[in-house]
């Protein structure tokens, strides 16, 4: 039952009718209707919540003649819920109570205080710590798509401008958004229809006057050049779209989210989305982060530094003094030593940077700040380490994280040492804080001690000597008495509760301390929450500051541990040079390397403008693959700071690295692995320039072998010499091998083998020169495949390999290459040479078994 299928409120209950109408407020998200100590959900929400919470569906109670479906669930387990809600993109609407249950006439008054979104988050049990958690908002225009990511948790605004379909699918792939809101007349749907957590908005959110007006209000500014956006219209109504969510969802200011970013694409080197899954940068192609780039590279101290380092990675840098800044810091790391300590102090501070985020909404726990006192305790400590770098970058970042005394100063006053989780039931603000607050402690505290007292003083004037006094929070004060000795109770003393053995008194003297403790407790609690809010107005002045400090501390913790993979792994600082090519001497792939059982076979690549193609040739699983890989990798490590795997790097000037290595059908769209192959393919070509790093393999497999060769062959020669892009080719038609004698520019490369008998050995050593043969039938002999097919494929290999093929072009290939199985032995003939033992016939007896093995096969 819905709001929309009952439109008259009338025949229900009043808390019903009120539960009824904050729903048809929140209609496509669940309501978490707060009942007491519960979250209650009705109706289909019940349903959906037990469905996807496995929690139980009741029917209790009915409203307009009807019962109604229920389902609850503890206020104080609500985060675990929650965070399996949004794993799997589903909005909730928090529904609290408001108003004073004792002082309300019918239902108490409630609101929604907040709703929860995958996109919205800002909770520490809801989040994913290593991983951005970002809102995207896509815009399409006449010409491109506009583009908006705000990282709630954060702060972190960014927009930019897409010109084409290929550029908005790589910047999902790279963003990968937790929630995307577009537009409900976006036409190209298809290109987000397979992403969780897809929300379609009104038209209207996206008017550029009216998002114009929303990030200015925002950001406090009366126009947006000075954040250099203003130009960018696409953009901007995606990100005022976005703004009007966030506020609409957050129900509270945002101090944090004080400035927008333009995202330009000239300034990062282009990964398109199929290079970035066939390069595995953060997740590899089975959907988790195990044996990725990031797997490898990612030992960082902290939850906001290990996000850094994924945002690096996906947005490799093109400017060489930024890239030498970061190369500088990293050998100054590892030539002092100080990476180690650096690594250690950076790990206690722990994740403020979200820390921040939840200070500027109001919404931070007793705990983020006692994280955040831990924090700037040992910031001394931090730049006292960095007082010892002399490197440029190193005094930028040492200035960024700033000082604040007085803040620390202000947590370690006002907090406990051990903050409880919420400041529900108080006990968060130190004593010695407020001097009123510790008046009123004082008199809950003393009650123990008063207690005691009455209870030895009654004890002594009635003669009971069962006689207790005690307390719980259901029946406040009382003086408990055995049922034996009830009979002796002065008259004074009136009765409270009966238990089994037991009776339960109370005395006006006892009422009146019950109510002056229970008093002092109330308004003890209710200075403290106050104090508490007052601690959000005295740090907020300073939180565009801490959120430098984060900043630079992420910074720092991303240097310090390419230092520490430097020196773990034996990675070499590589030289980034201004003449396009790339040489790099004993590169090796850094996740094979890792997780090899063998050592690992480092192999150099040398491309240049005069040698800017390497044909690669060479057997299945000889390496071809890595070896492509590992030089996309390297060169792509070296632009974002890091050192590399390898003995010498030399980089050249690199502006795309387009990867078309390995496909499967996209069934959702309707397409075939080679129509993938072809759609990539036609990317890279439409889009590779001569500084564009180029990594094709097996072009062409996925048709027949004439129209394959002859798709290689022409995209091969395309890219050597109307692109002239940095290319390695690898493939199996060994006729491309003859590619170099007809174009300048092009080389032979192959992976080395060696063959004994039927095994095959594979060397994963890179020569000069084209491959002598593919050994396709050993591997298929190592992968298992029978021997009768392995040995009657070789009998075709012969047959193919002894025929002119160069008379036969007028003939069908099917015809020409006669690739019909031969017949198997008889089962006579078989059975007789299983029988056969060799060495126990003389040479006349061997030559009358063939006779005799000739006749029982037909042959």
């Amino acid at each position: 039952m819905t709001v929309n299928e009952d439109p008259s409120l009338e025949k229900h209950t009043p808390m019903m009718r009120q539960y009824l109408t904050l729903k048809a407020q929140h209609p496509e998200m669940l309501l978490f209707y707060r009942m007491g100590d519960f979250y209650e959900l009705f109706y289909e929400d019940a349903k959906l919540a037990s469905e996807l919470l496995g929690i139980s569906l009741t029917a209790r109670g009915k409203s307009g003649g009807n019962a109604i479906p229920m389902a609850g669930l503890p206020y104080h387990a609500v985060e675990g819920y929650l965070a399996k809600l949004v794993q799997i993109g589903q909005s909730v609407a928090i529904c609290e109570q408001i108003g004073d249950p004792a002082t309300s006439k019918g239902p108490v008054e409630r609101k929604v205080v907040r709703i929860v979104t995958p996109g919205t988050l800002t909770d520490e049990a809801l989040l994913q710590e290593r991983q951005d958690n970002l809102l995207a908002a896509v815009y399409q225009g006449k010409n491109g798509y506009g583009y908006a990511t705000l990282d709630v948790s954060s702060g972190r605004f960014v927009i930019v401008e897409l010109e084409n379909s290929e550029t908005l699918e790589a910047e999902l792939q790279r963003t990968s958004p937790a929630e995307l809101l577009y537009s409900e007349d976006l036409a190209d749907r298809h290109l987000i229809e397979n992403l969780k957590g897809i929300r379609r908005r009104p038209e209207w959110e996206f008017d550029y006057d009216t998002s114009i007006q929303l990030l200015l209000e925002q950001f406090g500014t009366k126009d947006l050049h000075g954040f250099g956006v203003s130009h960018a219209r696409l953009s901007l109504q995606a990100a005022g779209c976005l703004m009007q969510y966030v506020k609409d969802t957050q129900k509270t200011a945002l101090p944090h989210i004080s400035s927008i970013t333009m995202f330009n694409q000239a300034d990062t080197i282009i990964l398109d989305a199929a290079t970035r899954r066939n390069l595995e940068l953060t997740v590899n192609l089975s959907g988790s982060r195990d044996n990725t780039l990031a797997w490898v590279l990612d030992k960082t101290a902290t939850p906001m530094g290990s996000r850094m380092l994924q945002r690096w990675i996906h947005q490799p840098l093109r400017d060489q003094q930024h890239i030498s800044q970061r190369q500088q810091a990293v050998s100054e790391l590892i030539e002092t030593g100080l990476f180690a300590d650096l690594h250690q102090q950076l790990k206690a501070l722990g994740d403020i940077e979200r820390i921040m985020a939840r200070l500027a909404i109001r919404s931070a726990r007793p705990r983020d700040f006692a994280r955040l006192r831990q924090a700037l305790d040992l910031l001394p400590e931090i730049q006292q380490t960095l007082s010892h770098c002399k490197q440029a970058e190193m005094q930028r970042l040492a200035a960024l994280l700033g000082e604040f005394p007085e803040q620390q100063q202000l947590l370690q006053s006002a907090i406990v040492d051990n903050p409880p989780m919420l400041i529900r039931d108080g006990g968060v603000i130190r004593s010695g804080y407020n001097a009123q607050l510790d008046e009123w402690r004082g008199l809950s505290e003393g009650a123990n001690d008063y207690l005691v007292q009455m209870e030895a003083r009654e004890k002594e004037q009635t003669g009971i000597n069962t006689l207790k006094v005690g307390y719980n929070r259901v029946h406040g004060y009382y003086i408990e008495v055995s049922r034996l000795q009830s009979d002796q109770v002065p008259l004074s003393y009136q009765r409270r509760q009966t238990l089994k053995n037991t009776e339960r008194y109370i005395t006006p003297e006892l009422k009146e301390y019950e109510e002056k403790v229970l008093s002092s407790q109330g308004k003890a609690l209710a200075i403290e929450k106050q104090l508490w809010e007052e601690l959000f107005d005295l740090l907020l002045p300073k939180l565009h500051e801490l959120q430098q400090f984060a900043q630079a501390a992420s910074e720092l913790d991303v240097l310090s541990n390419f230092a520490e993979r430097a020196e773990t792994l034996g990675y070499i600082c590589p030289q980034i040079s201004n003449e396009i090519g790339i040489h790099i001497e004993a590169g090796r792939h850094p996740v094979v390397e890792l997780v090899s059982q063998s050592p690992f076979i480092a192999n150099p690549v040398a491309l240049a403008p005069e040698r800017r193609m390497l044909i690669v040739t060479g057997p299945n699983m000889g390496g071809k693959s890595t070896y492509m890989r590992q030089v996309a990798l390297i060169t792509l490590m070296a632009h974002i700071g890091s050192f590399v795997p390898a003995q010498k790097a030399v980089i050249g000037p690199i502006d795309r690295i387009f990867t078309r290595i390995g496909a499967s059908d996209d069934l959702a769209s309707g397409r075939s692995t080679f129509m993938v192959e072809m759609t990539e393919t036609a990317n890279i070509l439409h889009n590779a320039t001569a500084k564009s790093l180029v990594l094709m393999d097996e072009i062409g497999r996925g048709t027949s072998t004439y129209d394959g060769l002859s798709l290689a062959w022409s995209a091969a020669e395309y890219l050597a010499e109307k692109v002239a892009a940095l290319t390695l080719f690898a493939t199996h038609y060994f006729e491309l091998t003859q590619l170099p004698e007809q174009i300048s520019g092009a080389a032979n490369v192959h992976l080395d083998a060696v063959e004994h008998d039927d095994t095959i050995a594979f060397m994963h050593a890179v020569q000069e020169g084209a491959a002598s043969k593919s050994y396709g039938l050993q591997v298929a002999s190592l992968a298992g495949v029978p021997a009768h097919v392995i040995k009657a494929a070789k009998q075709k290999l012969h047959m193919l390999e002894s025929r002119d093929l160069a008379n036969t072009q007028n003939v069908p290939i099917q015809e020409a290459l006669n690739l019909t199985m031969p017949e198997p032995l008889s089962s006579a003939a078989t059975e007789k040479l299983a029988q056969i033992n060799p060495d126990d016939y003389s040479p006349k007896q061997a030559l009358d078994m063939l006779y005799e093995l000739k006749r029982l096969t037909n042959l």
